[in-house]
């Protein structure tokens, strides 16, 4: 009787993992719909990007696999939609650097003032052992990094005077992201700034809310500014990011085929993004100043000088080692 009852339950514990193979290849032939949301305006190029990126998809799969992306933070401010990637509401989110830092402080180190002097330094850092490991931290939070796109150096917009030295920043209200780093940047220069989602930053300009902000010229120019904005201060006082990241409770469902391929293409796209965003920072100053902006050279060594004190805010977050082995990757690059 025994012998009996050993045997079928063999026989079911064979049906029952055929039958978790059969599901699984089922799976990866079931049509699977994703949505993308982010932050930009559909003119920027995260959005222009992201739009190839689901093509391509698209196309590699024969349609099986479909991205939505949905622009100019239509789902959310990018923390509300880092917490419904968190969640598994929202699938995917080319997302900021500030709000992901929520979740693993460790990439607040990038936006360190002053850290970078050309992208490839902060490309070398992300695309490597450290940016693999800040990703990977961040799976027990319901999310993991893809890949890291471009938001890339910053500079400093206002209406009430040019920005050269830190004294011209005196008393000055900044707008700036949910990100601890840029406050303590802009403290440090004596300034006075707030965090405020992108989205609400031109009517908050234009109401007089704030004195200025801080923004790459792609994000200045995309988002209107030049509008709201008489200044441009160019100086790349930081380098951001912006995480392609992706839900662990919808990464966990594909078949690892479809884990290569979305992997694969997210790496490509941030490369695409990259190559075009610094491309049009570039060429985008001469089009704000022609629209009316005064744009003019900020005094970098000053800058510089007085935000060291924000390596010594932060070391404890960082900790000695990790802030040490960026550094070390930076030097070599």
């Amino acid at each position: 009787m025994k012998k009996r009852i050993v045997i079928i339950l063999i026989v079911l514990f064979a049906a029952g993992t055929l039958a978790f193979a059969g599901g699984g290849k089922e799976a990866a032939d079931k049509p699977i719909g994703l949505n993308l949301g982010h932050g930009s305006a559909t003119s920027n190029a995260r959005h222009i990007v992201a739009l190839q990126f689901a093509d391509n998809i698209k196309a590699q799969t024969n349609g099986r696999i479909t991205i939505q992306v949905h622009p100019s933070e239509s789902l959310g401010s990018d923390r509300q939609m880092a917490e419904k990637v968190s969640l598994g509401t929202l699938d995917i989110s080319i997302n900021s650097q500030g709000p992901i830092a929520g979740y693993n402080q460790k990439l607040l180190m990038i936006g360190m003032p002053f850290l970078f002097a050309t992208p490839k330094q902060a490309y070398a850092v992300l695309d490597g052992e450290i940016g693999e490991q800040i990703s990977n931290e961040l799976i027990p939070k319901g999310f993991r990094i893809l890949s890291y796109w471009d938001n890339g150096f910053r500079h400093i917009t206002n209406n009430v005077r040019p920005i050269y030295k830190p004294e011209d920043l005196k008393g000055l209200k900044i707008r700036t992201p949910e990100d601890k780093i840029t406050l303590a940047i802009f403290r440090a220069l004596g300034a006075s700034p707030a965090p405020l989602a992108f989205g609400e930053l031109p009517m908050a300009l234009s109401q007089g809310v704030f004195d200025g902000q801080e923004n790459p010229a792609v994000n200045i120019h995309s988002a209107k500014l030049y509008e709201v904005q008489k200044y441009l201060s160019l100086s790349n006082h930081k380098y951001e990011s912006c995480p392609m990241i992706f839900s662990e409770a919808v990464w966990g469902k594909l078949s690892q085929a479809d884990q290569k391929l979305l992997k694969e293409a997210a790496v490509k796209y941030a490369g695409v993004h990259r190559e075009m965003n610094n491309k049009m920072n570039s060429d985008l100053i001469a089009d704000l100043q022609a629209k009316g902006m005064k744009v003019n050279q900020a005094d970098v060594a000053s800058l510089r000088a007085a935000t060291k004190s924000v390596y010594d805010e932060f070391e404890s977050t960082f900790g000695k080692d990790f802030m040490a082995k960026v550094l070390d990757v930076v030097s070599k690059n």
